[in-house]
């Protein structure tokens, strides 16, 4: 009768667990089709320390982090994306937040040139380009001698029409692509996943790593450099499309 009584109890355990986990996997299955970070923290309060608890935990972290690095890019200022790395040093975006918060930093620097960004002389220090062009009235010891032909001139350009722009692609002008805290291996890891995304739009460019000492250490800004200054706006304006982090280095500020 004892052995009976035993068996009985062990019987009702063992049943008595494998309803409970069958219960925790039902919990769990439905936990993960409604995917919000509400619906697993009540889980993890149902199931502290069940087998399910570690995924619970991680996912939830991401669905916040997720949650909190769209606030940032909606608010698309420095001020967001620091925001955004002191809640999530590590993470899946910190890396990219850092990458903008780098170029927002280096957007603000001053020009050793003083001009605004994007205003700045074309290089070769040609200035305005109507220096030349001036009126049609320079002084020509020929013209005003009687008799004497003036000589053959190129017609004249119609007034407010600028020369051709070039388009050469090579200039003295860079794109930086990130800047990285954790050194300069994470910079050369994201020019050859840009590379493998955009390999027409990089096509040609040479990268390079520049360290950066900053208050809180050093970033290691990548850049893709000797580039013309169109050419690399329209680089940046083609990564920015895409939700890429991209800025025009100016000469002055490489």
């Amino acid at each position: 009768m004892v052995i009976n009584k035993i068996v009985l109890i062990l019987c009702c355990a063992l049943t008595l667990g494998l309803s409970g986990c069958s219960r925790q996997q039902s919990d769990w299955q439905k936990t993960r089709e409604t995917n919000t970070a509400e619906a697993y923290e009540q889980f993890l309060k149902k199931y502290p320390s069940g087998e399910f608890t570690a995924q619970a935990q991680a996912r939830v972290k991401e669905l916040y982090e997720e949650r909190d690095w769209q606030k940032a890019r909606d608010a698309d200022t420095a001020e967001a994306y620091q925001a955004f790395l002191k809640q999530h040093p590590e993470g899946k975006w910190t890396e990219e937040a850092r990458i903008r918060v780098e170029n927002f930093t280096l957007a603000q620097t001053p020009s050793a040139s003083g001009g605004a960004p994007g205003d700045s002389a074309a290089p070769g220090g040609a200035g305005t380009g109507t220096a030349a062009a001036g009126s049609g009235t320079a002084a020509n010891p020929q013209a005003s001698a009687p008799g004497t032909k003036p000589p053959a001139t190129a017609p004249a350009k119609a007034a407010g029409q600028s020369a051709p722009a070039s388009k050469s692609r090579s200039g003295p002008y860079a794109v930086q692509l990130g800047a990285f805290k954790s050194g300069a291996a994470a910079a050369n890891r994201r020019w050859a996943r840009l590379q493998k995304q955009y390999p027409k739009l990089l096509a040609g460019l040479s990268p390079k790593v520049l360290p950066k000492k900053t208050a809180t250490g050093t970033l290691y800004r990548l850049q893709a450099v000797g580039v013309s200054e169109g050419h690399a706006r329209d680089i940046c304006k083609s990564l920015r499309a895409k939700s890429q982090a991209c800025m025009v280095v100016r000469p002055a500020d490489a």
